[in-house]
């Protein structure tokens, strides 16, 4: 990456020799340049198929394109920025919420050591976010500071709950996002709403 290509700082990059990238809504079509969507690769590294299993393979190869899972923008010189992982999006009242964005933010607040969130059920907007925040040791903090520091988010990107809890990852330092939605889906909340 040249010193002209300086801006592009936490773009994956371009699509290598042989290779094609574009980003696809639910409909597999392209969204607008600079959108957010899927992540669909093609090129002479591409799987085949899943072995003996048509139906996972069908879910995701697409006339030769690989959906990756991952939610993605590209900008207009075609650099691609991973933006979270499509099973990780929580729909909440109809808006996409990206829980990396809000994590990333969280993380600055100087009493949080690690953040993760998650959707939670919801019976009016169908999901809201949940954020499990893990102080640093010594430090304190309450919901309600949390709730002011997220206060230049935008509203329906501001978590709903806020839990205080160590986060789980597993040995490549991904954040166990199956355990704490097990953790904390509909009965986890019940237990510790108990027990607060």
């Amino acid at each position: 990456m040249g010193v002209e290509n300086i801006h592009k700082v936490g773009a994956i990059g371009l699509p290598g020799y042989n290779w094609e990238a574009k980003i696809v809504d639910e409909k597999g079509s392209p969204v607008k340049q600079g959108e957010v969507g899927e992540l669909a690769v093609k090129g002479p590294g591409v799987m085949r198929c899943y072995y003996k299993d048509p139906e996972a393979t069908a879910a995701v190869l697409k006339d030769g394109w690989l959906l990756t899972g991952d939610m993605a923008r590209m900008d207009e010189d075609g650099f691609i920025y991973l933006v979270d992982r499509k099973k990780d999006v929580i729909i909440s009242g109809g808006e996409n919420i990206y829980p990396v964005q809000i994590e990333d933010f969280l993380r600055a607040h100087e009493a949080i050591k690690d953040a993760a969130v998650i959707g939670l059920p919801d019976k009016r907007l169908g999901e809201i976010a949940a954020a499990i925040i893990e102080l640093k040791p010594g430090c304190e903090c309450t919901e309600e500071e949390i709730n002011k520091f997220c206060i230049s988010l935008p509203r329906y990107k501001r978590p709903k709950k806020i839990i205080f809890d160590n986060i789980p990852r597993n040995p490549t330092g991904k954040i166990e996002k199956p355990r704490l939605r097990e953790k904390y889906g509909v009965v986890g909340l019940v237990e510790v709403e108990t027990i607060s």
